[in-house]
């Protein structure tokens, strides 16, 4: 039932039962993306399994998301069960065996896995902007941000740092208007306040350092298998906008990082996309064609994407027409738009006269699909109900002993499981207003200092008409007066000297990183 070059899906069968032929998935067509659909409880997480066994042993790295917690059982050696036992028989999957997978564990959280991060510099103000569900406004004002931090040698690593610039724009935001355009002080309030839930939320944990290396998902063993990355998600999903924006920043990511490798004979990456409507649900139309440009252009990475939903209806047109490779698991039609969607999956296949397939995809049972993949010239086959092979590992999640175990064996143990805060433009801002309170400080000080060089104190009192000088002989009115003069000339110069040189950038700053405070 193993073929060189292909992944092994499942057997197909004719309308009366009887077994038509294995289905397989080409290599060289893995990176023409695919969708994997179906409603709760039809066996899509089973599907996901079976697609990234079959690209960890082709010696492909795959990296999904684990979102109800049974995913991790990947990494582990399947068990004897009697249903997978039949379902081998019935398909006639005589090279059935049992195996465990090299797994990676990550998690934002530094819960389950390994610390995942980036930098807010390496986000953008695009997808920031998606993730503080932004205005028009206060995404010119983030993308201004940006541009200051950049000419300003500003690293914008994690909140804090960019709460410190929004401070510093909203205490000169006159300033900043009249060099980038209007930026208005209740859209930097509305961003801040965005941030600190996103705080609340645990994104100061996904925003700091080290970052993630693209390199670290990418790898393979010893033995040529492929290494699959499981995210783990069932908490990250409380915040469903974070891990949306978290994935598509890994695929922008590596569309930009990798180089170009035209069509080659296996995927350099394979990017399962699990609950993929979080990434389209109010989305603004910049984001929708950012993905559908990822999407299209990324293939030539050789990085292959699935989406993974219940509803085809959930993909946006735009990029449902970039995915080739189809696994449609059972839909319900109770309702118009689920009657709908059962019609629009139905549309997407490639006919086959034997059955009807909006009918069919009503009465699937577990375990059972639609499939089209492409073949030849890379032509999408025509769709077969399949009966999706068993896994080899395990169906359902690890212990937390087995789980601590896999990530002590970990080739990325202890690299990104501590923090690193470098300086960055949290800490440039506070030092140059440490700096500048010093300065108007010292110059408060000289300016004192002359006054009573020209005045004399005694007691605390100052005496008018003595000097601290050894002639203390009264001065004559025109002495006072000339003198009161030289005083106020001295007196000015310190004055404009310090505040020109502090107040106008040190105090804004003092404020800006300080204003915070007092909201």
């Amino acid at each position: 039932m193993l073929e060189q070059g292909k992944i092994y899906l499942g057997t197909s069968r004719k309308p009366d039962d009887q077994i038509n032929k294995p289905e397989y998935l080409e290599l060289k067509y893995g990176n023409r993306h695919g969708l994997v659909t179906g409603a709760t409880g039809t066996g899509k997480t089973v599907t996901l399994q079976v697609l990234a066994e079959g690209f960890s042993n082709a010696g492909v790295p795959v990296f999904c998301a684990d979102i109800k917690g049974d995913l991790s059982g990947i990494a582990a050696m399947g068990e004897f069960k009697d249903f997978l036992d039949k379902r081998a028989k019935d398909i006639g999957f005589t090279d059935y065996d049992f195996q465990e997978f090299p797994v990676i564990f990550w998690d934002i959280y530094g819960e389950k896995g390994h610390r995942v991060r980036t930098t807010l510099t390496e986000m953008g103000p695009l997808l920031l902007s998606r993730l503080v569900n932004a205005t028009d406004a206060q995404e010119g004002v983030l993308n201004i941000a940006f541009k200051i931090a950049d000419e300003g040698g500003l690293p914008l690593l994690d909140l804090k740092d960019l709460q410190a610039l929004l401070n510093y724009m909203g205490e000169n935001a006159q300033e900043f208007s009249n060099k980038f355009g209007f930026i208005s002080k209740a859209s930097v309030g509305s961003i801040q306040r965005e941030l600190l839930i996103l705080e609340q939320q645990g994104a100061h944990l996904f925003f700091s350092e080290p970052a993630l290396k693209i390199t670290d998902i990418m790898r393979t063993t010893n033995d040529g298998r492929g290494a699959i990355s499981v995210l783990a998600a069932d908490k990250l999903m409380m915040n469903p906008r974070l891990y949306a924006t978290f994935l598509l920043w890994l695929l922008s990511e590596l569309f930009e990082q990798l180089p170009e490798v035209g069509d080659p004979e296996k995927p350099k990456l394979v990017f399962f996309f699990d609950e993929a409507h979080l990434l389209f649900n109010d989305a603004p139309k910049v984001l929708i064609e950012r993905v559908e440009q990822v999407v299209r252009l990324i293939r030539s990475k050789g990085v292959g994407v699935y989406f993974v939903t219940q509803n085809p209806l959930d993909v946006p047109e735009t990029v449902l027409a970039q995915l080739g490779n189809r696994i449609q698991h059972a839909l319900r039609a109770y309702t118009p738009r689920e009657q709908k969607a059962v019609k629009t999956a139905a549309e997407t296949f490639r006919p086959n006269p034997d059955f009807d397939c909006a009918t069919v995809i009503t009465t699937l049972g577990t375990g059972e699909a639609l499939v089209s993949t492409l073949e030849g010239k890379g032509i999408p086959s025509i769709v077969e109900r399949t009966l999706v092979r068993p896994p080899s590992s395990r169906i359902g999640p690890l212990t937390e002993p087995e789980r601590r175990q896999v990530m002590s064996v970990s080739p990325v143990r202890d690299m990104y499981d501590e923090d690193f805060d470098r300086e960055s433009a949290f800490e440039i801002l506070t030092k140059k207003a440490e700096q500048a309170a010093q300065a108007e400080a010292q110059a408060e000080k000289q300016t004192e200092e002359a006054s009573q060089k020209t005045t004399g104190t005694i007691g605390g009192w100052t005496l008018p008409g003595f000097g601290t000088g050894d002639d203390s002989k009264p001065e004559t009115k025109q002495q006072k007066k000339s003198g009161y003069q030289r005083e106020t000339i001295v007196e000015a110069a310190m004055k404009s000297a310090a505040r020109s040189a502090a107040t106008a950038i040190g105090a804004a700053i003092v404020r800006g990183i300080l204003g915070s405070l007092r909201r």
